[in-house]
């Protein structure tokens, strides 16, 4: 019998609505850690105090971007603030042939093109923030030293992004953590286990 392929679970929302955070919420349970191999993303922003390479990204060039990406290295990727990001498409694929399921946070222009690229192997989450006015106070809490032009500059993609949310399979608004960890636990164990006839 043929290996069944892995799927790509992609976690998208608006800067501030929590998407990292859930993610990393979902990871920290061994039981939903071993269901994944985690995809490390390239991106040539510079590294920030506390992130790693290879655990938070790999750090590369902005020449070194567009030669991977001349050479169809790069699954996906977007420019955001100035900077790339993108998923390596080698891994991926790898990965989803040995059966794995992998796990991404990207932005709504990655997460349509995986949705396009792998209909029958992605799980698309959507993570709303509870109301535009609570995203404000999270992007200006996290954006303190950053200049206002930059912190409109996000509520304004982001009320763009919210109004994609139909375009994903399943939304989980992020008004308390625990809460939609639990809900995004849910969603995870359907796709995976059930999905493939454990009981």
């Amino acid at each position: 019998m043929a290996q069944k392929e892995g799927k790509i679970f992609v976690i998208s929302g608006p800067s501030g609505s929590g998407k990292t955070t859930l993610r990393d919420c979902l990871l920290k349970d061994k039981k939903f850690r071993l269901l994944f191999t985690k995809s490390i993303s390239f991106t040539t922003r510079k590294k920030r105090t506390g992130e790693m390479e290879g655990r938070d990204y790999f750090y590369i060039s902005e020449n070194e971007f567009k030669k991977k990406l001349r050479t169809k290295k790069i699954l996906e990727w977007t420019r955001y603030l100035g900077y790339y990001y993108a998923t390596p498409r080698d891994f991926v694929s790898k990965q989803l042939e040995n059966g794995k399921n992998i796990l991404l946070c990207l932005d709504l222009k990655g997460a349509l093109k995986v949705k396009k690229l792998f209909p029958e192997n992605s799980v698309t989450i959507f993570v709303k923030p509870p109301s535009i006015n609570e995203l404000k106070r999270r992007i200006e809490k996290r954006c303190s030293k950053t200049c206002k032009k930059e912190i409109v500059r996000r509520l304004k993609l982001a009320e763009t992004e919210i109004l994609a949310e139909s375009k994903y399979d399943y939304a989980v608004v992020n008004k308390n953590l625990k809460q939609a960890c639990k809900k995004l636990q849910g969603i995870v164990l359907r796709k995976t286990i059930i999905d493939k006839g454990v009981r």
